[in-house]
């Protein structure tokens, strides 16, 4: 179910979901009951109990949503937002991909509380600045000491791209211009968004491997009717109820 997973501060766990967690995405033709029967699933291996992972509806921008909430992300029937990153202070969140990038980022706050943040950095998003954005967004809620995780993504050696879209791209980002295997014009997103963080003084924890190369992760230049594998960032029950318990404070 989870290709990477580990407690990357006390209390507050990142992982990436693989194939066999089946497609999480709503927004690929799969049947909705399905999607959200393997959603629930994925909440109960978490361990969330009654908590839920907030999903966003990703539009290859840059928009970053605050969520708020309880113990739940929402009820069942709540929209999500239209948006290409998130942050919380504490509640699960999610971000799908199938070869664009899935970022997770999570800094503390003065009280001890971590905030928690996921940004799907696609080609458009990377040119956009939607991690930079995500980043911002967490240092105006008081986060400091931001770590990255940066998930399975399609790598430079295979996403082969027009010559002018790369040029377009690396005027932005310098870091993302590379060639493909094939010695073609390609973008290496994951090394674009290591360069954000960087440059935002974020430490970059972790990097994934390539989704096009390993069968084991959904990659829609592989296959367009491709599902969805998720990032994912939750505190566990001991550190939910610390959360709770200085927000109310």
């Amino acid at each position: 179910m989870f290709s990477w997973r580990a407690e990357v501060r006390p209390g507050v766990w990142v992982a990436f979901t693989d194939a066999a967690a089946g497609n999480l995405a709503l927004h690929v033709g799969d049947d909705p009951a399905q999607v959200r029967l393997r959603r629930g699933e994925l909440e109960q291996a978490a361990g969330l109990g009654p908590r839920r992972f907030a999903y966003m509806n990703q539009v290859h921008g840059s928009h970053v949503a605050v969520i708020t909430g309880g113990a739940e992300a929402g009820p069942p029937g709540e929209a999500a937002p239209t948006a290409d990153a998130m942050v919380s202070r504490g509640v699960p969140l999610a971000v799908m991909v199938a070869d664009c990038v899935p970022v997770v980022v999570v800094g503390g706050q003065a009280s001890g509380a971590p905030l928690l943040g996921v940004a799907h950095a696609g080609r458009p998003g990377v040119a956009s600045g939607v991690v930079p954005a995500a980043v911002a967004r967490l240092r105006a809620l008081g986060a400091s000491r931001l770590s990255a995780w940066i998930g399975p993504s399609i790598c430079g050696s295979c996403y082969e791209v027009p010559e002018g879209m790369r040029d377009d791209v690396a005027a932005l980002v310098p870091a993302a211009w590379c060639t493909t295997s094939r010695g073609t014009p390609g973008l290496d997103l994951p090394a674009g968004v290591r360069s954000q963080l960087e440059a935002e003084g974020v430490t970059v924890e972790y990097s994934g491997g390539c989704t096009l190369e390993d069968e084991a992760l959904f990659s829609y230049r592989r296959d367009n009717r491709s599902g969805r594998f998720a990032g994912l960032v939750w505190t566990d029950d001991r550190a939910w109820t610390e959360v709770r318990a200085r927000t109310h404070d």
